[in-house]
């Protein structure tokens, strides 16, 4: 454990929202640190939880003095961060979840990167995506595929140290985030690859380090998944209208191939050519979805050889007609492109 008197001040900063199931294995993993708790504070933002989450988390701060308790209104994520950085006092900001486990490190080796590396503002770590339930763990597995999220460093890339274009559960720099602003209170999904981005393109520099771990706790149904990546592509499109450079190539993937299995299935309802389409289309598609359920489930035992193309098959259709709607949704917003956090600097 580093000395107190050389360790920099820490804000541990958490935005919450009816976690009850959660939050004591979380808020657990963040006081097991191996860093001074005089040196640590730990913020909690709860989103106006309906369930248990406030009272275990005052229940918490009977015996932690450094854990502290704010509103969050607003109840979505970037509210919540923005009402947790206003109480922060590090001089090191720590972004975690309460859907997640950070290991007991994982604090002093962020600092330890970013006071090694004085051009590095940002650090994070690859996530091990884990479930409770037979359900959340192929869940869990189709998260962690390149065939299921892409080229996505912080869930594919486990064993290489590399700058990236975002992390999960970052440790910033305060000094960048003075620069960057506040999270963007428009997006209650993809906050945080916006933010990144922002970083960029200020100068910064966001490092994947494989030595800092956590664990990310996958949704416990399809349906929850569903909903989970359908958000995920629908507040891409608002993303994509503030920042268009932020957007890569495999985001655009998704919505391409839903939207030609919709087009396809239409002509299908006026020509032959539509059932041609469809089936090469879909054809193609659930070839592919073969091959990486079987690639994925030899790792496995075979375990989840079922049920893996399914969760395959949400991922992609969730987010690509999320991303759809959203076209629809934002139209009239495409000269709209301000970030919606300069209120947050009141």
């Amino acid at each position: 454990m580093p000395n107190s008197a050389s360790a920099p001040f820490v804000s541990i900063i958490m935005p919450v929202r009816n976690e009850a199931d959660f939050i004591n294995q979380s808020l657990d993993a963040v006081f097991q640190q191996d860093w001074p708790s005089a040196q640590m504070e730990v913020i909690v933002a709860d989103g106006m939880s309906t369930d248990k989450t406030r009272d275990l988390v005052q229940a918490l701060m009977q015996q932690h003095t450094n854990l502290k308790l704010v509103d969050n209104p607003g109840k979505i994520a970037p509210t919540g961060l923005n009402a947790a950085r206003r109480h922060a006092q590090g001089d090191i900001i720590v972004r975690v979840d309460g859907h997640c486990e950070i290991a007991p490190d994982y604090v002093r080796r962020c600092v330890d990167h970013l006071r090694a590396q004085p051009e590095i503002d940002c650090v994070g770590g690859p996530i091990e995506t884990v479930g409770g339930s037979s359900i959340s763990q192929v869940i869990a597995l189709g998260m962690s595929s390149v065939f299921g999220v892409g080229g996505s460093a912080f869930r594919t890339v486990t064993d290489k140290t590399m700058l990236v274009d975002t992390v999960a559960f970052p440790a910033y720099r305060k000094s960048i985030m003075q620069k960057a602003g506040w999270f963007d209170e428009e997006l209650v999904r993809n906050q945080d690859d916006e933010y990144s981005y922002r970083l960029r393109k200020l100068g910064a520099k966001i490092l994947l380090a494989s030595d800092v771990h956590v664990r990310y706790y996958s949704r416990s149904s399809l349906s929850s998944l569903w909903r989970q990546y359908y958000q995920y592509g629908f507040w891409k499109v608002r993303v994509l209208q503030k920042h268009p450079r932020q957007m890569s190539l495999r985001q655009f993937a998704p919505p391409l191939f839903v939207a030609a299995l919709l087009l396809s299935l239409l002509l299908a309802l006026f020509m032959p050519l539509g059932w041609w389409l469809l089936s090469c289309i879909g054809g193609s598609y659930l070839l592919a979805n073969l091959a990486a359920t079987l690639v994925t489930a030899a790792k496995t035992r075979w375990r989840y050889l079922l049920l893996l193309p399914v969760v395959f098959a949400i991922l992609h259709v969730s987010y690509g007609l999320g991303f759809l709607v959203g076209l629809v949704k934002f139209v009239a917003r495409w000269t709209d492109n301000q970030s919606q956090y300069q209120t947050a600097r009141s």
